[in-house]
């Protein structure tokens, strides 16, 4: 649950009406975001110190909200074709009702503000090490070591992020955009579930089949 308040709250939700395709959160002028909230240009310098702590504070206000849901899926999930399944389509449900948080996520990363950029990159490491940490708590790849979930982990979230535009702007190849990531997801699984296997354990299996 989200922990802002006041007259933050009504910054950080006035920048995330007013971002569009066209415009990222650098670009917003301080009155313009002001007017949007319905506040006194001065009351923006009563919370925040700078343009770069309001960004840290509207890139925690998206992950928050969205880490939120995520985990509650995955939580639940008995198998990681299932956690990938329900992570996917939150995720990218999110996007699709919060494009701006996309826009957000997608230009921050590789902006003009080296404050945000690392910001946005410590929110996406630590998505990907809660991801890894609810598959090793659950067992749903057993036998896979944890540094190796952490890898995939941290290779999902970037994919998604990397497609979230995409399924955002193409509405006829959204079915196929949340497939083509659920299978990258659980291919990556099953590879290293095969690479924990010992050498006999394939044959044996080989030979069942």
């Amino acid at each position: 649950m989200n922990t802002l308040a006041g007259g933050k709250l009504k910054l950080v939700q006035a920048a995330l009406r007013l971002i569009t395709e066209t415009r990222s959160l650098t670009s917003l002028g301080l009155r313009e975001l002001a007017r949007e909230a319905g506040l006194n240009p001065n009351t923006f310098y009563r919370h925040f110190k700078s343009l770069d702590e309001f960004g840290l504070q509207v890139l925690g206000y998206i992950a928050e909200d969205m880490k939120t849901g995520v985990r509650q899926l995955r939580q639940m999930a008995d198998s990681s074709e299932q956690a990938s399944h329900d992570t996917v389509t939150f995720v990218y449900h999110y996007f699709l009702a919060n494009p701006a948080a996309t826009t957000v996520a997608v230009r921050e990363l590789h902006g003009p503000s080296p404050v945000l950029r690392r910001a946005l990159e410590a929110q996406l490491d630590a998505s990907a090490r809660e991801m890894a940490e609810d598959i090793l708590e659950r067992g749903l790849v057993p036998g896979v070591e944890a540094a190796v979930v952490h890898e995939i982990s941290h290779m999902t979230i970037r994919y998604i992020l990397f497609r979230a535009m995409d399924y955002i702007e193409k509405p006829e190849q959204r079915e196929n955009i949340q497939q083509e990531t659920e299978r990258f997801i659980n291919r990556q699984f099953r590879g290293a579930l095969v690479e924990s296997q010992s050498e006999e354990d394939i044959i044996n299996f080989a030979k069942s089949r």
